[in-house]
């Protein structure tokens, strides 16, 4: 416990940065299931053209061993805005519906309300997938994908309540959870938009607003990005913007514009209107003279989903998790290890590579690096700055000491440079196969990328001393 309680104090016994005298401003833009060899700037040989995500790669640096802090979305969601492993909270494993209630504790400091404290506007947009209290007893619809209760219970005139604009966010429009959950309707500061008179199916069915599309969620979200930002650029205030893209995850769904721009089919369609949609964000800024003192980050909630033509994500050869093992779900890196690019013009090195392992949880400890302000009381336990990285400095150590891997399952895995144990067997997740007659699995990620040799067996003192760290970490307070 003495070496997991020193690492953990690593992150807050450096010097004390000064404070900002021009603090940047962040855009935060999260995919949904985009897989690492999606983007064409990490994995040359991919299918998919990402010329703008490429021209971001190119401004600044490409992060090549960057983890979603699950394989799944909802806990990956948790970890970036709090800092926090959500396996620390009541979700153990699994993703919530679109009906379920709050996830983040209210008394809990997000990003969002740390930045508003330090005089930022907060902007979210896009897909929430955190729960809303929308009843006063919003736990009878649970955290499952299905609610337990029925939802025409919920009186709609009455704004859901721990949602993005009850914690820090001034400003909240986009939907409830993924595309393939109902609600299936707009939300604006909690507040539907029109009323729940229809019913409509994409993979589940539910109550919708008569006008709703999913084809049509990712140019709205394009539009009311673009239009936040053109209001920003009218005050002198420092901004946030979390833009959570319902793309490319199922509902496979291009406009029109962009159906048959691809050799693989809709899903390269859709990845490629995922990427215009970043360039549109990259010309505002720039349209805007904003660009020079904004931090833009690009990134993805999980890996790809497995390779099914059944559910109209067939890639035609694409190899969407690149080398790596695995897919959305699985403990293995083609469930975690994702695109993650980040450009500060004028700090961060353009056309640069950071190798060292880093995890999506960074936000929050970053944030606060670049307002120069240390971190408040409690507040993000599993969240290391990547400030360093962003202004072009070589930390002296790994910004992060360890990762820990969550699969959809709950099985866990640890990370320490280039040791990866997996405390149970197989995938943890959706991939069939691989298991064997060990009860854990350790690879050396450095002399075996595709996690093809489990070294338990012949590396004892190694998968022991990563197994205690790992139960430390997970018995610790957070």
């Amino acid at each position: 416990m003495k070496f997991l309680i020193g690492l953990c104090l690593l992150a807050f016994l450096a010097p004390a940065t000064p404070a900002a005298t021009n603090p940047p401003n962040i855009v935060f833009i999260l995919a949904d299931d985009m897989g690492w060899g999606d983007l064409k700037a990490n994995f040359p040989d991919g299918r998919i053209s990402t010329p703008n995500l490429d021209r971001l790669a190119a401004a600044g640096m490409r992060f090549s061993d960057a983890h979603s802090a699950s394989a799944v979305c909802t806990p990956t969601r948790y970890g970036v805005l709090t800092g926090r492993y959500c396996w620390r909270s009541r979700l153990k494993k699994g993703v919530l519906g679109g009906w379920s209630p709050a996830l983040i504790e209210p008394d809990r400091p997000t990003v969002a309300s740390f930045l508003k404290s330090k005089g930022y506007a907060t902007g979210c947009l896009g897909k929430w997938h955190l729960g809303m209290n929308w009843s006063p007893d919003s736990r009878e619809f649970g955290d499952g994908i299905e609610p337990a209760r029925n939802p025409d219970r919920i009186d709609f005139s009455q704004r859901a309540r721990g949602g993005p604009d009850d914690l820090g966010f001034d400003h909240w429009f986009g939907i409830s959870a993924s595309l393939d959950m109902p609600p299936y309707a707009f939300i604006r500061d909690g507040l539907i938009e029109g009323k729940l008179t229809a019913r409509k199916k994409w993979i589940r069915e539910g109550p919708a607003t008569p006008d709703f599309e999913a084809v049509d969620v990712l140019p709205a979200l394009n539009r009311a990005a673009v239009a936040w930002l053109d209001e920003r650029a009218r005050h002198p205030q420092p901004f946030f913007l979390y833009l959570a893209l319902p793309s490319p995850h199922t509902p496979v769904v291009p406009s029109s514009t962009w159906q048959g721009r691809s050799p693989i089919g809709p899903y390269g369609d859709f990845v490629m209107e995922t990427d215009a949609v970043c360039g549109s964000i990259l010309d505002a800024l720039d349209r805007l003279k904003l660009a020079e003192n904004t931090v833009v980050i690009f990134t993805s909630d999980n890996g790809a989903t497995p390779d099914s033509s059944s559910r109209e994500t067939d890639r035609r050869g694409h190899i969407s998790h690149g080398p790596w093992r695995g897919t959305k779900a699985d403990i293995w890196e083609g469930g975690h290890r994702v695109p993650f690019l980040a450009r500060w013009p004028g700090h961060t090195p353009a056309g640069s590579v950071c190798h060292d392992p880093i995890s999506l949880n960074s936000l929050f400890a970053t944030a606060a690096e670049l307002c120069g302000t240390p971190l408040p009381a409690g507040a993000a336990p599993d969240s290391f700055s990547i400030a360093d990285h962003l202004r072009g400095k070589a930390p002296s150590q790994p910004t992060h000491p360890y990762l820990i891997h969550h699969s959809i399952s709950g099985m866990f895995a640890i990370r320490r440079s280039p040791w990866k144990f997996i405390d149970g067997s197989g995938s943890g997740g959706w991939s069939k196969g691989g298991k064997d007659n060990h009860p854990a699995q350790l690879y050396h990620l450095g002399n075996d990328p595709a996690e093809s040799k489990n070294l338990f067996a012949t590396e004892p003192t190694t998968a022991a001393e990563l197994k205690a760290l790992l139960d430390s970490c997970r018995n610790s307070e957070g």
